[in-house]
């Protein structure tokens, strides 16, 4: 059986369409047809070599909706006809091989969940089943825009006795203030770009500056959480001085390997903490089916984070979009229901 798929091939991209051979199913693995695909930074990051080059060519995304089609030897999560969100996090099931499909080119590698292809061979445990009621582009939100970025407030109790700062607004720091507004926390949000400045504020009705804005004095000190999401140095810097002495700044965003930040030493003796995103905090069979229940009941609007929909020819296009700032997440159709 064969899958048109976007690979990268060199790094710095262009993303290429291929034809991939895909192989018979190992122990732990499964074939699902994907739905939509959620691009991500973090594509982006792979894109430009930042996770390193060895394993090209690769197949990317890592978030996504989907049906499973087939199951290979020991999988009992999934079932064939099961609708499910994918997810590059790793949850309960088999954990099983990184894929390997065949092009006319030679090999392509992928991993435990690459999505951009109309089939992908999936793990086991990077799949939870969610009811057939969330739409297919805004389940492939599930995996990681909004169980990340909603799931680092949650994770970490904000809550509405609380001042939070989220710089970036895209997928993740969207989500989490999304997930923030929901709980009464009183947030402010803080981008360069001024329509995402202006869909904060009319569609979380939460206060949206610009970091180069005279204001921002005035909140220096005031926080008791930051989340940083945007990737830049400069604003995971901010991040930490804009807390209160025994704030929590927690940093999602990536930078070059190798790049440093500097802190001020003092607000580490007055309580300020600064940490990384631990992935390890979510936990895909709990997170995934709570948020997509609240998406549901209408108390977590995910459906407003969908900036634009590509068909899977089209994969560059929204690469250069996201690259941009033109969206908080744009998806990629890879194959019909």
């Amino acid at each position: 059986m064969k899958t048109k798929a976007a690979v990268l091939i060199n790094i710095g991209g262009p993303l290429t369409i291929e034809e991939l051979e895909i192989p018979k199913l190992q122990r732990g693995q499964t074939l699902i047809k994907v739905l939509f695909g959620g691009l991500c930074h973090s594509n982006v990051n792979e894109i430009k070599g930042r996770k390193g080059a060895e394993f090209i060519p690769h197949l990317l995304g890592h978030e996504a909706s989907g049906e499973v089609m087939e199951i290979g030897d020991g999988v009992s999560k999934v079932k064939p006809g099961d609708y499910v969100a994918c997810t590059w996090v790793r949850g309960a099931g088999l954990e099983a091989p990184s894929v390997r499909y065949q092009s006319s080119k030679g090999a392509v590698n992928a991993g435990a969940c690459s999505v951009f292809s109309e089939y992908a061979v999936i793990s086991e445990n990077r799949l939870v089943v969610i009811p057939k009621a969330v739409e297919p582009q805004i389940a492939s939100l599930l995996g990681c825009a909004v169980q990340v970025g909603a799931g680092i407030v949650d994770k970490h109790q904000i809550n509405a006795g609380h001042r939070l700062a989220v710089f970036g607004i895209g997928g993740l720091g969207a989500s989490a203030l999304m997930r923030a507004a929901s709980l009464g926390v009183k947030c402010h949000a803080f981008d360069i770009v001024p329509w995402k400045l202006k869909w904060v504020k009319e569609e979380l009705k939460v206060i949206a500056i610009n970091p180069s804005d005279a204001e921002i004095e005035g909140l220096k000190g005031t926080f008791d959480y930051s989340i940083e999401c945007s990737g830049s140095k400069t604003a995971m810097e901010m991040a930490y001085e804009f807390l209160k002495p025994t704030g929590t700044a927690i940093i999602a965003g990536n930078l070059e390997p190798g790049t440093k930040i500097s802190i001020d030493y003092w607000g580490l003796l007055t309580g300020k903490v600064l940490r990384g995103t631990r992935f390890d905090m979510c936990f895909p069979d709990q997170d995934i089916p709570f948020y997509a229940k609240m998406y549901l009941n209408g108390s977590l609007p995910i459906n407003k984070l969908v900036s634009k929909i590509y068909e899977l020819d089209n994969v560059n296009a929204g690469i250069d979009d996201l690259t941009a700032g033109r969206l908080l997440r744009g998806v990629i159709r890879c194959s019909k229901k």
